[in-house]
């Protein structure tokens, strides 16, 4: 799946970056900037992080619900802040409970970030003591931890020797409990909406409402842009569906009280 939109954020950021380093990147090098996710791909658990009180996990007991999952530098002063900001408001107008529904994983770039970076920026854009905040993690990892991180989930990214800018996709994996890439969804206007979905089918329906499945069944994913969009044909259906169900149950109740009556 070759997400399109993700070059678009891309150089979106290096319009950001100062003149002086945009001589050091070339028009090329944004061919290797992207996501390409393959069939089945999924993040590697047994991956060791250190979050950012310093303490070392395997990603195996931190996914342990629906997860969204953010790659970041939190060094970076132009995209990466801005992009987890997108994703924590949008999980919060979700309506999902960030206590026991899902949660936030944020993963550093840069192999030179520290815990003490991680959680400046978590601080700096998710409320302290909010149930979201208590739902996140921020953590960083050495540079092949990253490589395979990255790599694994299609993720393709460069940097600038010199001045140290990472330039990347801004986007948001939401990831099942064994750590498949459910979805990809742009880090940049997401909608709760759209979030909450993504969230309701990475687990399979356990959380969200009936009224998410409905939506789900009538809706389709536009990977080009990472949202849900309804589809007529699929609204439809599932209105013929109801239809039937409906005059089938009213023919089976008028035969039964006929044959009350006759009896």
């Amino acid at each position: 799946m070759h997400m399109g939109f993700l070059h678009f954020l891309a150089l979106a950021a290096l319009a950001s970056i100062p003149t002086g380093s945009l001589a050091r990147v070339t028009p090329g090098d944004y061919d290797n900037v992207g996501i390409d996710v393959s069939p089945n791909a999924r993040l590697p658990l047994e991956a060791t992080i250190t979050d950012s009180s310093g303490t070392q996990h395997r990603l195996r007991d931190i996914i342990s619900r629906p997860t969204v999952l953010v790659f970041a530098d939190y060094k970076c002063r132009i995209l990466c802040g801005p992009v987890v900001s997108f994703v924590a408001s949008a999980l919060e107008q979700s309506g999902l409970r960030a206590s026991d529904q899902f949660k936030l994983l944020v993963i550093g770039l840069d192999p030179n970030n520290v815990p003490a970076d991680a959680s400046d920026m978590r601080r700096s854009r998710i409320e302290a003591g909010s149930s979201l905040f208590d739902a996140s993690q921020f953590v960083t990892a050495d540079q092949p931890t990253i490589r395979a991180l990255t790599e694994a989930l299609g993720y393709r990214y460069l940097r600038d020797a010199e001045d140290r800018n990472y330039i990347h996709p801004a986007a948001a994996y939401v990831l099942t409990t064994n750590g498949k890439i459910s979805r990809v969804l742009t880090g940049l206007g997401l909608s709760g909406a759209d979030i909450r979905l993504a969230l309701v089918e990475a687990s399979a329906g356990k959380i969200g409402t009936v009224q998410d499945r409905i939506r789900l069944l009538c809706s389709a994913f536009d990977p080009a842009h990472g949202t849900y969009n309804l589809v007529v044909w699929r609204l439809l259906k599932f209105s013929a569906a109801i239809t039937v169900i409906f005059v089938g149950g009213g023919i089976g109740l008028l035969f039964l009280a006929g044959r009350g009556r006759a009896a």
